[in-house]
């Protein structure tokens, strides 16, 4: 893992724990207001995105099991960017990036490439390699724009499931992109 002192150059990188809920929360609640809209409800992404949210941080970043969680901060631990994945999910795609966010001042700076760069290697590197896949809105242009830039290849379309389970939450029914890399592709 890439490690610099965070004040200038990229940001350092490091293994999220279990403290470190309420930011990625944050941070993962500002970035769905932000880039899902019309797919999310208003109410929903104005109301209790934050607390949902820090519920499912808490609760991954407690036990991690077959996960990892890498934060970019910079500065003073400010958290610039995470990325979260799920080693080994599908027999088929493989692992899978459940979240990418990057503080909205920080986007089309790196940090994005960087932590999926990490998370690349890391794949890579396990004894069942396997590719690498993530769900994207079909809505999110800008997203499915570097993810293609990055190498990844856009497979399938699906009904996006509500978070926390809850229809209310959705604005109609929502689509989104199956997004893969080939093992072979994996740096």
């Amino acid at each position: 893992m890439s490690v610099t002192d965070g004040r200038s150059g990229p940001p350092r990188l490091r293994l999220a724990g279990a403290d470190d809920f309420e930011q990625v929360a944050a941070l993962h609640a500002d970035s769905w207001r932000r880039h899902y809209r019309g797919a999310f409800a208003d109410s929903y992404l104005d109301g209790d995105v934050l607390a949902e949210r820090r519920a499912v941080w808490a609760e991954r970043l407690a036990a991690p099991a077959g996960t990892e969680t890498v934060l970019a901060e910079q500065g003073e631990e400010r958290l610039v960017g995470f990325i979260h994945v799920v080693f080994d999910d599908d027999p088929r795609w493989g692992s899978f990036i459940d979240n990418l966010h990057v503080a909205h001042d920080q986007r089309r700076t790196g940090i994005g490439s960087l932590l999926l760069g990490q998370v690349a290697r890391t794949v890579a590197e396990r004894p069942t390699g396997g590719g690498l896949y993530l769900w994207v809105l079909e809505q999110n242009a800008a997203a499915q724009r570097f993810y293609i830039a990055a190498g990844a290849t856009c497979v399938e379309t699906a009904t996006v499931a509500p978070p926390g389970g809850d229809p209310t939450r959705l604005n109609g029914h929502p689509r989104k992109l199956r997004m893969v890399w080939a093992a072979d592709a994996l740096v």
